[in-house]
């Protein structure tokens, strides 16, 4: 293929191809040429002209297929129009002469064809260039047209239309001719035709002014009659014909006076007139109309009516929302009209009727729904207001006027019904639709729209009081807050006019319909209403038998009422169910006698009630089983048995009741038996085994003896059909938009849809779709559907010998019917028997013996070859499901065998049809069934069918079942993939476009082909590639394909090709192919884009972008997209289309490819999408109140201005969102969170306003979030104050993060202060409306969270700004004060408690940061000092913020402390297994009613971390000393009853003592604390285990609380054992180190208690022996520990444990040896440090809590693990410190050493022993392991050796080999290279020489002192050469001082003169001093000062020496001289400072 890139033809490649090859060559070719004509220079075109154009006119002769030839017209065209155009006249004469030529047999015709295509793209591309020849060529294919088969009129019709698309008005004097022939092509037989001649009269409209005036009626009649008999694509040409015409004919101005005879004026009353007649009369015109009324036969045809209802919608669209917004009443009115009593004829039948409502809604949805905007939906919904009111009153007239027997009969009540209908359900979607943001419209008192819907719930039609109920529903879903009130007013209306039988029907289905609305309501109703409706229907149902008027209405209403109960859930039922229960058990008979004597009794009517009232029963039980499945208990199931058998009994009587009563009953009795197959259908089968017999016969009878001859196919196979079969069915059973009107003509004539009247009791059902009414079907329809799905369940479930009766009993009675009945009856039994198999498939049960086999096998066979094609399908589908059932090789090798004997045979399309499909179902659901020969053969067949041009049906359904055969074959279908390619090449070729069904067919191949192949599709080699090419080649075809659906399939082929190959796929072509089509009017072709895009951009989401951008900008005038994409960009585009899409499966794909782009995008493009998302906001927000804001506080009036600003954005600006819908905004709001989150990741820079500016000065085009900050908070403001609660929830949300995340950013201009400040008014402000009142509780929940978010991010620091914020929480703190009798009874109980937990976290929140800061404040007035500059004023500010926020909550905490200790209590109780359900309080918690707990759990689960936090912070602030006096006597607080858990009053004392008040409240937090970190959740957030662990820290930071865990062994072991278990869960270090302080803290105690014991038993004791004192501390006097029970046991546990994890070494086990083998040094990470650390700290306190024996067992672990540590973590570091775990390991080890432990009687010697073992161990860390000598950090054992040394007893290091070897190592280390282990080694001897113990220091000043002299001495020759060499000089002769100081007189002399010759060797002399280094200038005058300290403190050595010496002499006193100036008070500082105030750190880290 690569040889056919080239400008002109390889003719050479090309004549050693094959036939078909050379085709594929050809369009190879072509595709190349055309993307290559446009970027060739001129010059090249011109050279290679005349080849190419006799290379391609050459190609019209060769019969090219119809994606050939329009390749070829448009390749002629760009060449002659980029080249000359010199040629082009002989081109079109060639044409021409083509097209008349005489030959007529079918192999000439694509030439023709190809001529006429060719000639329709050169006028096209060139134009008016062309001069007059076109009249020529107009009428030579006009007369060409006049003999052309129908494949000619399509092409010729479509070529017309682009000559007069090229030509413009030039082409007026063809206009008529060309008219006249596309008229007649209007009306075609072939549908292609009739589409394209609807394309060509829509290019001619544009100039032929004729069409829209004088000839208007004509066309319009044309359209009409066009739409008969037509197809879903000519219903969408010729209704956009009919549309735009008539929008034109409108809209036109006058035009100039030649034609003013010809033109008319038309009004929009005349247009109207027009469509309506249409709608009304249909295609007949006037005349034919009054001789059919005579003789009363149908009226329009439905499809008529549905194309005029489609070009309704097209003509308001084409005029535009701005003209439907000033028009809208006249149009209102007018489409109400079309279903008015002016019209009886629309609606004679109710079939009529419901159709024309359908049609009538959709218009109105499609208008008002799809165009206008949020403020005009809610004008357009006052308008409909108006016109119910109208109604009203002509009903209210017609009532009143006539008395009571001739007010039924009023024409005029029954008139307005239909349009009442039309107007509710319009409403109810609009108000749906629109949300919360529809609240303004309903409080509006001018137009009522409340009272208008609810005075129609009495208006005496029953449809139009459906209608209202279901209205009302729609209110109550879009506004939460009404559910209560209208059910309220439902309720007290039912009471009031019981005797009113509308009424008692109206209320009675509006308060069902709310009630079904509440699940959609997440704030739910009152727990009590379930009671009351219980009531109020009971009541209804025992005074049903009073008034014989009203028995049948109320017992409907009753029942109805209970079922929708049922809805409500287990919660409220399971207190109703009792009484339920037995109105379930009184409604049927008890026994069969009972019936027989009921059967005798009675008239029609009392049957009648008896009968609705038993439906309504089963009903109401079948509503119990689905949505209250957790009730169904045993017990429950037991209760609900009884009265079935009963049932069934009366069903199997019906027919005989029937009879007796007349025919009255027929509908009622068709009801019940509905209702009890529903219900039996859900119960599980065992519970009615006993009736099975009686049942099946009933369905058996029902199935196949109909009751009418209703064709229900389309309701009962679609579901049994696979969903990729019903694509073979056409565009009907698919997805468009315009389904709601299509399905009609799904449906046999004698019926309508389905409608909400036929079966009231789906008012409450949940419905699939959201806004849509539900759709029952009539009753006889749903009694067949009813009895096929229990037909279903009950097949599978009886004996096999009862299942072949079944079927030989169905086999006959098809059998026995003929024609069209058979046919109902078959239909009916094969979706049943279907039905049944599924059931089987499901449960894995098998069908049953060889008999049973074939008998299934008869019946399936039978419908496969069926004339219905739905049946068909069906069928097929059946077999294999027969087949998967039976899963038996022979039985499934069979079937197909039959298949293909059939197909060898048959010449019918029928069975051809049938057959081939059933071999692709059986592949389906068997997979390879076995043999490769099987498969060959399958395909084989499918080949030869594929290709039978004469039926496309037989090509399309053999293709579509080769593609599931590609599918499912796998790997095996690999040898057979390059022919089954070329196949499919092939015939897209060559099949005409006009068969769109064959091309879906092959792109479903090529789709299935791409997937066989797969990844190997990137391969390299010949063969691949070559596949490669065939594919993109097929892609190609199929994209130029007219049809919508086989575009839609070349997008997926292309999707699937780039996920496999992306390299190879032109990503930039199929951008601007999904950009085309983004707003495509065909739904599946959308979807393809979107889910195309949603692929690509999760790869590259910044190339699609672009290339969007950059097509859209290239593109030429022939694209122009509904949205804006210049602009705004694709994703623009794409926000644009969310807002205007109504598909909810579009729109959640959309959503996820923004989001996608977002991810990959945002932070390069910040700016672009920040701007996007505030256009969305700010597109609505003229629509926002800026009222909300109060203005009321004096200050705040300058402030509010600023926010004002905010929503009053320029108007005038064009927005590129014009009222945008909530939806879109919400989504705009959580885009700006993610933004958000995404610049998180990105860097700092987006957090950091100084280096952002810096950055963005280096680079402008770098763009950073915090620049933003304004924006993001006006965005935020703009979605918090909205009308929409959906929106204000996202914008506080985003709100809340941009607090978070900005609060610590500090503003560079204003030092002290943060960037956040300057917006205090906004945030006020947003938060402020979300505290009124009238605010549903889940927005002042979110708001309380901000609020507590705002005041502890310390933004505001000034206390009257913050007061503002704080305000609102303390309106919220009285509202919770209120309690429970305060609630509003507008939601859910469980609602005011999430609003409580909410408002007392947000309290806990700001105390929690109050109480930190202020701990902050008081430990470190130091640090301040160091942070801030200035520091003083910074001091203040802090100081004064922190306890200012804390006497802002101090004022409250009285109250909240209460409040959170019964919130507290609460949540304990809650947390109860359910095990001690039954003790839990009556009547609820404190804040949680009984009822409703389930719901209360999660609002509890949310919050209580924080509560018990700063409950514990509080009771540690009040030390638990009771501050309140009357708290005692109150027990706890006010509101918490529960306290006592169920003790009644008498056993407990009635004032509690203050010691038992705070254990209560200790064990309360302890409780809740143990077992909620006992088993966290999974899924449990991080920052509840760490409010807990904080919780329990700042419980154990006070000394009562310590007592009672220092006391209580068990209770510190258990919470030793919790937190060793959450350590080890969480890998968290925040967690673990937060563990190790509660256990740090745990352990304090215990210590605490062991000192207070035996303080208390020496006191006690007295002048006793001591020897004789009690031992306490663990371990008595054997010293065993035993795990489980010991503290120190668990200590030490999870010490080893944190201290394993990190240092893994540690563990023998895990290095195999006793001794750790030392492997390189692991560096630990910050974290890890800080763990061991703690772990250590934990460790060396270990000792205090044990006895003397105790000590002695624990002390090798311990000194262990601190040695250990200290050996694996000592590593040397670049600035000689030490690292932190080797400094707290030297402390425990200090602490370890100087413990009372080691000097106390019993234990001393053992521990003498142990410490002198660690003292080797740290002694042999130096020695070589295995050879290798370890780096280890000398100075860390070193100091190690020092702390034992100066801490241990002098017992342990005097021991002569241990001194010697640690003198050795200071030998050692002395003679380090390093100066720094010098100094370091330095200062450790300078404090073992002052240790107190001559034992010890002594024999150290003997080994090393002589040789620290001598080194000093040799410093004499080589002087210092920098400050770290000078330093180890300075410490040297710092020791020598200290030992001359310490020495004893005799030997002190001695070491004087040692020393200050050293000190005089280092002064310099004035000259050598000027030129001297820094090093030696400091040296110098170090030593001239210490020898000015020296000389006077030993004055008569110092002579001596002096007199010795006189060179020193000299020396000494020139320094003097020289430095006699220097030498101040300031030199003395400077040179003492260095060594000393280092060497004091040192020992107070350890020594």
């Amino acid at each position: 293929m690569e040889l056919a890139h080239s400008l002109l033809l390889n003719e050479e490649a090309y004549n050693q191809l094959g036939e078909f090859q050379k085709a594929e060559f050809i369009f190879e070719w072509l595709q190349f040429l055309e993307k290559l004509l446009p970027v060739t220079s001129r010059a090249d075109i011109r050279e290679n002209q005349k080849k190419l154009v006799e290379q391609l006119t050459s190609l019209l002769n060769n019969s090219p297929g119809p994606p050939t030839r329009r390749l070829v017209a448009k390749n002629l065209a760009v060449l002659y129009s980029t080249g000359d155009t010199f040629s082009v006249y002989q081109t079109i004469d060639k044409c021409n002469e083509l097209i008349r030529s005489k030959d007529d047999s079918p192999s000439y015709l694509p030439t023709k064809l190809a001529a006429v295509v060719c000639l329709g793209y050169l006028y096209k591309k060139l134009g008016r260039i062309l001069g007059n020849s076109f009249t020529d060529t107009v009428g030579n294919v006009l007369k060409a047209m006049k003999n052309a088969e129908s494949q000619g009129r399509y092409e010729i019709m479509l070529s017309l239309q682009n000559i007069l698309n090229g030509l413009g008005a030039a082409a007026i004097p063809c206009h008529r001719d060309i008219y006249k022939a596309a008229r007649s092509c209007l009306t075609d037989r072939s549908m292609a035709v009739r589409c394209a001649a609807a394309k060509c009269l829509l290019e001619l409209q544009n100039e032929a002014v004729f069409m829209w005036g004088t000839d208007l009626d004509s066309v319009v009649t044309l359209c009409f009659k066009s739409f008969e008999g037509s197809n879903y694509d000519v219903r969408l040409a010729v209704s956009k014909l009919l549309g735009t015409v008539l929008a034109r004919a409108l809209t036109s101005k006058q035009t100039p006076a030649s034609t003013k005879h010809n033109f008319r004026r038309i009004s929009l009353e005349e247009v109207m007139e027009l469509l309506g007649t249409g709608f009304l009369r249909g295609s007949c015109g006037f005349l034919r109309a009054s001789g059919d009324m005579l003789k009363g036969t149908s009226s329009v045809s439905r499809d008529v009516r549905v194309g005029v209802t489609q070009a309704y919608v097209v003509f308001v669209s084409t005029l535009g929302a701005q003209w439907l917004e000033r028009n809208f009443s006249a149009f209102l009115s007018h489409i109400l009209d079309l279903v008015s009593q002016s019209h009886p004829k629309a609606i004679q039948s109710q079939m009529d009727a419901i159709g024309c409502r359908r049609c009538v809604s959709f218009i109105l949805r499609a208008t008002v729904g799809g165009l206008l905007g949020e403020k005009a939906q809610i004008a357009a919904a006052k308008e409909i207001c108006q016109a119910i009111w109208k109604l009203k009153k002509v009903v209210d007239a017609a009532m009143s006027d006539s008395n009571l027997e001739t007010r039924i009969s009023t024409a005029d009540v029954t008139a307005s019904q239909h349009v009442l209908v039309c107007a509710l359900q319009e409403l109810g979607s609009l108000i749906h639709g629109l949300g919360t943001t529809a609240a303004p419209l309903l409080q509006d008192s001018s137009t009522g729209a409340l009272e208008a819907v609810i005075s129609v719930i009495v208006h005496p039609s029953t449809s139009v009081r459906l209608t209202a109920a279901w209205c009302l529903r729609c209110i109550a879903v879009a506004l939460p807050s009404y559910v209560s009130l209208l059910l309220d007013r439902c309720i007290e209306r039912l009471s009031t006019l019981k005797s009113s039988p509308e009424a008692v029907t109206g209320y009675s289905f509006a308060a069902a319909a709310l009630l079904g609305a509440v699940k959609h309501c997440p704030l739910g109703i009152p727990h009590g209403k379930g009671k009351v409706i219980m009531t109020v229907a009971e009541d209804l149902l025992c005074s049903a038998s009073q008034n014989s008027r009203i028995s049948l209405q109320r017992t409907q209403a009753g029942w109805l009422l209970i079922a929708a109960l049922m809805t409500l859930g287990p919660a409220v039922v399971q207190h109703q169910l009792p009484r339920m229960l037995l109105l379930w058990k009184c409604i049927f008979p008890s026994s069969p006698k009972d019936l027989e004597t009921e059967k005798t009794r009675g008239d029609s009517f009392t049957w009648q009630v008896t009968l609705e009232g038993r439906a309504g029963a089963l009903c109401a039980i079948k509503s119990f089983v689905s949505h209250c499945a957790g009730l169904l208990t045993d017990e429950v199931v037991q209760r609900l048995l009884p009265p079935l058998p009963s049932a069934v009994d009366l069903l199997t009587q019906l027919s005989s009741i029937c009879k007796s009563y007349g025919n009255s009953l027929k509908t009622t009795s068709m009801v019940y038996r509905h209702k009890l197959y529903e219900l039996l259908a859900v119960l599980p089968p065992k519970t009615y085994e006993g009736s099975f017999s009686a049942v099946l016969k009933e369905l058996v009878s029902d199935l196949t003896v109909p009751d009418s001859q209703i064709d229900a196919s389309t309701f009962l196979l679609p579901p049994l059909c696979h969903e990729n079969d019903l694509l073979l069915l056409g565009p009907l059973l698919q997805e468009t938009d315009h389904r709601f009107i299509e399905e009609q003509l799904l449906l046999s004539t004698g019926i309508a849809g389905g409608s909400l009247e036929y079966d009231p009791y789906s008012i409450y059902e949940k419905i699939a779709k959201d806004d849509s009414v539900p759709k029952p079907l009539p009753p006889a329809l749903s009694v067949i559907s009813a009895a096929t799905r229990l037909f279903g369940v009950m097949f599978s479930h009886v004996a096999e010998s009862h299942r072949l009766q079944v079927l030989e009993q169905l086999l006959n009675s098809i059998k026995q019917t003929k024609g069209s009945r058979q046919q109902t009856v078959q239909l009916n039994v094969v979706s049943a028997f279907s039905t049944s198999l599924k059931h089987l498939a499901n449960c894995k049960g098998s069908l049953g013996p060889e008999e049973v086999r074939r008998s299934a096998l008869m019946l399936v066979m039978g419908a496969l070859e069926s004339n219905n094609t739905l049946l068909r399908c069906a069928a097929a589908e059946c077999l294999a499901r027969l087949a998967q059932v039976v899963s038996d090789g022979a039985f499934t090798a069979g079937l197909a065998q039959v298949s293909f004997d059939k197909l060898k045979s048959a010449r019918d399309v029928v069975s051809r049809t049938g057959h081939s499909l059933a071999l692709g179902c059986l592949y389906r659901y068997l997979g390879g069934i076995g043999s490769t020969q099987h498969l060959n053969a399958c395909v084989g067949i499918l080949y030869t069918l594929s290709q039978d041009s004469t039926s496309p049906d037989v090509q399309a359904w053999a293709l579509h079942s080769l593609s599931m055969i590609v599918d499912l074959a796998g790997p095996l279908y690999h040898v057979h993939v390059e022919p089954t390619l070329s196949l499919v090449l092939m015939l897209l070729l060559t099949v005409p476009p006009a068969y769109a069904e064959v091309h879906q067919s092959l792109g479903r191949c090529l789709n299935a082909l791409i997937t066989t192949l797969g990844p190997e599709l990137q391969g390299s080699s010949t063969t691949v590639s070559a596949l490669r090419t065939s594919c993109l080649l097929g892609c190609a075809v199929m994209q130029d394909n007219p049809d919508c659906l086989v575009q839609a399939q070349a997008i997926s082929c292309l999707q699937q090709l780039h996920m496999f190959a992306p390299r190879h796929v032109n990503l930039s072509s199929l951008v601007s192919c999904l950009c085309v089509n983004l707003c495509s009017s065909y739904l599946l072709l959308r979807r393809a884009v979107v889910a195309c895009l949603r692929q690509l951009v999760q790869r590259e989401a910044a190339e699609v972008s672009e290339y969007a951008v950059a097509f859209v900008k290239e593109s030429r005038e022939d694209f122009t997209p509904d949205v804006n994409i210049r602009e705004i960009g694709l994703e623009g585009a794409l926000l644009g289309l969310l807002d205007k899409e109504l598909d909810q499966r579009l729109c959640q794909d959309i959503k996820e490819t923004l989001t996608h782009m977002l991810t990959s995008m945002a932070v390069e493009k910040l700016s672009f999408w920040l701007k996007l998302c505030k256009d969305v906001l700010a597109a609505s927000a003229d629509f926002n109140t800026v009222a909300s804001i109060d203005t009321t506080q004096e200050e705040e009036t300058a402030k509010v201005d600023d926010a004002s600003v905010l929503t009053s954005d320029s108007d005038d600006r064009f927005h590129p969102f014009s009222n945008p819908r909530w939806s879109t905004r919400v989504f705009a709001a959580e885009c700006i969170c993610k933004i958000i989150s995404q610049c998180e990741n990105a860097g700092s820079a987006h957090f950091d306003i100084t280096l952002a500016q810096e950055r963005k000065q280096r680079d402008s085009r770098d763009d950073f979030l915090v620049l933003h900050l304004a924006d993001l908070i006006r965005m935020a403001f703009m979605a918090a104050t909205d009308h929409s609660d959906q929106l204000r929830l996202s914008g506080l949300q985003t709100l809340l993060i941009v607090v978070r995340k900005f609060a610590a950013v500090p503003e560079p201009e204003f030092p002290g202060h943060v960037i956040l400040e300057q917006y205090q008014a906004n945030v006020g402000a947003a938060l402020r409306p979300a505290f009124a009142p009238e605010t549903p509780p889940d927005v002042t929940a979110k708001a309380c969270q901000v609020c507590s978010a705002w005041i502890a991010s310390g933004v505001v620091s000034d206390l009257n700004d913050l007061r503002r914020v704080h305000q609102l929480l303390v309106s919220s703190l009285v509202k919770v004060q209120a309690g429970k009798e305060a609630q509003s009874q507008q939601y859910n109980e469980s609602t005011s408690t999430m609003e409580i937990l909410a408002v007392l976290k947000a309290w806990a929140e700001v105390y929690i940061v109050a109480v930190e800061k202020q701990k902050n404040q008081n430990d470190g007035y130091s640090r301040c000092l160091k942070i801030a500059n200035s520091a003083e004023e910074s001091y203040r500010d802090v100081t004064s913020s922190a306890s200012g926020l804390l006497d802002l909550v101090q004022a409250d905490l009285g109250t909240l402390s209460k409040l959170w200790l019964a919130a507290l209590q609460d949540f304990a109780l809650l947390t109860l297994p359910s095990e001690y359900a039954l003790q839990l309080p009556a009547e609820g918690g404190t804040f949680y009613t009984a009822e409703t707990i389930e719901n209360a759990r999660r609002h509890y689960y949310n919050s209580w971390a924080l509560i018990l936090y700063a409950t514990a912070l509080w009771l540690t602030s009040t030390g638990f000393i009771i501050v309140d006096p009357d708290e005692g006597v109150t027990n706890l607080s006010r509101p918490v009853t529960p306290t006592t858990m169920c003790q009644d009053s008498s056993t407990r004392p009635l004032v509690k003592s203050p010691e038992d008040v705070n254990t209560d409240r200790f064990h309360l937090i302890l409780g809740i604390s143990v077992e909620f970190l006992c088993s966290p959740r999974s899924d449990a957030a991080m920052e509840n285990i760490i409010a807990c662990l904080r919780a329990l820290q700042a419980l154990f930071d006070v000394p009562w609380p310590r007592s009672k865990i220092g006391g209580d062994q068990e209770l510190g072991v258990e919470l030793l054992n919790v937190l060793h278990r959450l350590i080890l869960t969480r890998e968290s270090p925040d967690i673990q180190l937060a563990a190790l302080e509660v256990v740090r803290l745990i352990l304090f105690a215990a210590q605490e208690h062991v000192k207070e014991k035996r303080r208390s038993a020496e006191v006690d004791d007295g002048a006793a022996e001591k020897e004789t004192l009690p031992e306490f501390g663990e371990g008595k006097d054997t010293g065993g520990l035993v795990p489980g029970k010991s503290l120190v046991f668990a200590t030490l546990e999870l010490c080893v444990c944190i201290l394993v994890r990190q240092l893994p070494q540690l563990n023998p086990r895990l290095t195999c040896s006793p001794a750790v083998q030392s492997g390189k040094h692991l560096l630990l990470s910050e974290d890890g440090s800080r763990l061991v650390a703690a772990a250590l700290v934990i460790l060396s306190d270990v000792p205090a809590i044990c006895s003397p024996e105790g000590s002695v067992s624990v002390l090798p672990t311990i000194l262990y693990l601190i040695i250990g540590v200290l050996k694996e973590t000592a590593v040397k570091l670049q600035d000689g410190q030490l690292p932190l775990t080797v400094a707290v390991s030297l402390q425990a080890l200090k602490g370890l050493l100087s413990s009372p432990m080691a000097r106390a009687e019993k234990s001393r010697t053992a521990w003498t022993d142990l410490l002198r073992s660690a003292l080797v161990t740290v002694l042999d860390c130096w020695d070589p392991v295995d050879g290798l000598l370890q780096e280890l950090d000398e100075l860390s054992l070193l100091t190690a050796i020092t702390v034992f040394v100066m801490s241990a007893s002098p017992e342990v290091t005097t021991i002569e080999c241990l001194q010697k070897r640690c003198i050795e190592k200071f030998k050692v280390t002395l003679d380090s290279k390093d100066p720094l282990v010098q100094y370091k080694c330095y200062q450790l001897l300078h404090s073992i020489f002052q240790h107190p113990n001559k034992t010890v220091s002594y024999p150290y000043i003997h080994s090393l002192a002589p040789s620290i002299v001598g080194k000093l001495q040799e410093t004499e020759k080589v002087k210092p050469e920098n400050a770290a060499e000078l330093q180890v000089i300075q410490e040297g002769i710092k020791v020598v001082i200290a030992l001359t100081a310490t020495a004893e007189e005799e030997h002190r002399a001695h070491l004087v003169a040692c020393l200050l010759p050293i000190l005089i060797s280092f002064l310099l002399d004035e000259n050598a001093l000027v030129s001297a280094t820094n090093s030696a200038k400091n040296l110098h005058e170090f030593a001239l000062q210490n020898l000015m300290q020296i000389g006077p403190q030993y004055s008569s050595v110092f002579k001596k020496l002096m007199a010795s010496s006189p060179t020193m002499k000299a020396r000494l006193e020139s320094a003097v001289k020289g430095n006699q100036e220097n030498i101040k008070v300031k030199t003395a500082k400077h040179a003492k400072s260095p060594g000393k105030s280092s060497s004091i750190q040192l020992k107070t880290n350890f020594l």
